[in-house]
């Protein structure tokens, strides 16, 4: 049984520092971008973020200042989580496991938590789906996954 399609892929790499994202999360955003852009989607038509969200201070606020760019009014309307918060970072595995993650809550028509968010920076004042998860009917979604040396990953995973 199929049970979702990556309709769009984007990378980049902005090769800005080794570990920290670009300042004007410039690289994830084309990465978004161009991930929509492949699918042939508009940014209203995500109903979930599976987020990179390694819950550091330059990640989270990159990653949050990348969907606002991209989203733009409608980033407040998106559900966000972070699967590390539930399994730990998995390095060179993230990926590829938070896209299998992504596609059971699209099953599952589930938002998974972001554990542990209890007091969030305020420069992450997005729906992270804080503690708990949610009911919620997801057609469309996006997977991101970022890495050391500016390299940017996100994906449009589709229902099928």
């Amino acid at each position: 049984m199929i049970l979702a399609e990556i309709a769009g892929a984007g990378l980049s790499c902005d090769a800005s520092h080794p570990t920290a994202p670009h300042a004007e999360a410039r690289g994830a955003v084309h990465a978004l971008q161009r991930a929509l852009r492949d699918a042939r989607a508009d940014a209203t038509e995500i109903d979930y973020v599976n987020a990179h969200g390694t819950g550091t201070v330059q990640n989270d606020a990159s990653e949050t200042l990348a969907l606002k760019r991209v989203f733009g009014e409608a980033a407040g309307r998106v559900a966000i989580s972070s699967t590390k918060s539930l399994i730990g970072h998995l390095l060179g595995a993230a990926g590829a496991v938070e896209a299998i993650v992504t596609i059971l809550a699209m099953r599952d028509g589930w938002a998974p938590p972001t554990l542990n968010l209890c007091d969030p920076d305020p420069a992450c004042d997005l729906d992270y789906v804080p503690r708990r998860g949610r009911a919620l009917a997801i057609r469309s979604a996006l997977s991101n996954s970022y890495g050391f040396g500016g390299n940017n990953c996100s994906l449009v995973l589709r229902r099928a």
